[in-house]
């Protein structure tokens, strides 16, 4: 492949994205970090629609190209019909964030199987149906792609009454690693992300002595915020990752060199 000169490794432009659950907090920070990079940027969500219309609207009154696209990322129907709608509308296909989950409580004792599998099919399941659908797009295009899977570093370091959350991050990035051997041929990529702590309106108020313990064991002395996962995207999806994959990129502040979190 053509190396781009280092000033030019991080633009997109003329490249599609789509991102999935990008209605809000993390996934629409990473559309409108993509779409700053120059992408044509797919938003998807299941039901926040008014939020991805405003993320999609942003992203256009800045000069980009964004489409909505709506569909459950559990069904597989609804996952080749998400992909097939975006590179419909934009054009092409050349990365795939898979973002979309969930993130509930649920102490282990108490936990349903409906509770299990909620959780475990928002946030497994959808990326091996994301990543499948998107794989084989790149696959009939012929000229490869990237694929980033957003996992947690519970992926790696469990929390309690997340059981079920961190078994299926613990999957995703099982799946990363498979997915990365399978595809490589076709010139595809597959990494994942693992943010830490990243901070939202209300966070502090909802969890104090969450947000405490954080800042306690950082190393860096900060909770996380959507455009420092975005940028990891960003780097992975990029030629300047083209020798990376099967990878995971932990952000998490060095949390993770705390035996002790």
């Amino acid at each position: 492949m053509d190396v781009p000169p280092p000033t030019k490794l991080l633009d997109f432009s003329g490249r599609v994205v789509i991102v999935t659950g990008a209605g809000s907090g993390l996934g629409r920070g990473i559309a409108t970090r993509f779409a700053e990079a120059g992408a044509a940027v797919a938003v998807h969500y299941r039901a926040s629609e008014a939020g991805a219309k405003a993320v999609a609207a942003a992203i256009e009154a800045a000069g980009g190209r964004a489409v909505t696209v709506q569909g459950d990322m559990t069904r597989p129907a609804d996952a080749e019909r998400v992909v097939a709608r975006a590179v419909e509308a934009l054009g092409a296909l050349d990365a795939m964030i898979n973002n979309a989950g969930v993130y509930p409580l649920a102490p282990l004792l108490e936990m349903t199987e409906r509770d299990w599998d909620a959780v475990v099919d928002a946030n497994l399941k959808s990326v091996h149906l994301g990543t499948q659908a998107a794989a084989r797009r790149m696959v009939a295009q012929g000229r490869g792609g990237a694929i980033v899977n957003v996992a947690t570093i519970e992926g790696q370091n469990p929390a309690p009454r997340h059981s079920h959350y961190d078994a299926a991050k613990g999957g995703v990035l099982m799946h990363t690693r498979c997915a990365a051997l399978e595809l490589g041929p076709h010139g595809i990529r597959v990494n994942a992300v693992s943010p830490g702590l990243i901070d939202r309106a209300g966070l502090e108020r909802d969890w104090p002595d969450g947000v405490s313990r954080y800042l306690a064991k950082a190393p860096l002395g900060r909770l996380g915020r959507p455009d420092d996962v975005a940028d990891a995207c960003l780097f992975l999806a990029s030629p300047a990752a083209r020798w990376i994959t099967g990878a995971d990129l932990v952000v998490d502040g060095g949390v993770l060199t705390c035996t002790a979190y």
